[in-house]
């Protein structure tokens, strides 16, 4: 018996050790990149690379604060403005699919899952297309528009086990205390899956955050244009400055960072919670 016990001490320790070399791997690049944008150039291309900076300096982040704003002001309205559009028309559609008897559903949801396998150059030019003779080319709209029909399939196969997991009884019981079939869904439904609406806005978010590709389609304007793309800017006939790259680079990714950060309880609940039904 102690011996058994002894082995099994032996076996988590074992797979500790080993989660934590595979947190080390993956978390590596983002630590190389935020010790590069505390370095000189001379020093992040030194035959001998550093693991911490021989001369400290915050110049990189210096030259960013007057241009940030702007492209920060563009990535936000983008972001939030997606994130808005994807849950209002996710979760009805998510509780739909869910609660009731839709005839083709399994298509459906084979419809939702293909969509998430197309590539974005696949859809940029009928899309294109589409904005230019809605004249949505140099506003928020086409890129919010776009990326929200990246994350609403995403969304709405997140919230459909959330919704297929939850009792039915309770809005039964909603409906006999007064409430319709809407505000049972407003009362009950939504308050009881919030994990997971929470989870669907921060991926939604996410998505639209770091989209380059439909931003840099459907804007032209340099100043409508977010911070993924304005990363370009730091690339010029004088050559790279790499200090200032992984600079903006941690500026870029801090946003989402704290999003998962302090959002992790809710995101961690709302992955699992509707992993009983599907």
């Amino acid at each position: 018996m102690k011996k058994l016990h002894l082995n099994e001490r032996q076996r988590k320790i074992g797979l500790n050790i080993f989660g934590i070399l595979i947190a080390v791997l993956f978390l590596f690049p983002i630590y190389w990149i935020v010790i590069n944008s505390f370095k000189m150039d001379g020093e992040i291309f030194s035959s001998v690379p550093t693991f911490w900076p021989q001369k400290f300096t915050l110049k990189a982040y210096e030259d960013q604060i007057a241009n940030l704003m702007g492209p920060l002001k563009n990535s936000v309205i983008i972001a939030c403005g997606s994130m808005i559009l994807s849950l209002c028309l996710s979760i009805p559609a998510g509780y739909g699919l869910a609660r009731f008897r839709v005839k083709g559903m399994k298509f459906f949801v084979l419809i939702f899952l293909i969509t998430q396998m197309l590539p974005a150059s696949l859809v940029l030019t009928p899309l294109f297309l589409t904005f230019s003779k809605m004249g949505l080319l140099n506003t928020y709209f086409a890129p919010i528009l776009s990326t929200a029909t990246i994350s609403i399939p995403f969304t709405i196969l997140l919230l459909r086990p959330n919704f297929l997991s939850m009792p039915k009884e309770l809005e039964d019981s909603a409906k006999i205390d007064g409430c319709n079939a809407f505000t049972s869904f407003i009362r009950i439904a939504i308050p009881i899956t919030k994990p997971a609406v929470i989870t669907a806005g921060c991926f939604s978010f996410v998505m639209s955050w770091n989209d380059l590709a439909y931003s840099m389609t459907f804007n032209t304007r340099a100043d409508m244009r977010p911070m993924t793309s304005a990363i370009y800017n730091f690339m010029n006939q004088y050559g790279t400055k790499w200090n200032s790259i992984m600079a903006y680079g941690v500026l870029l990714i801090l946003p989402t960072c704290i999003i998962f950060v302090t959002m992790q309880k809710h995101i961690v609940s709302g992955l699992v919670s509707g992993s009983v039904k599907g």
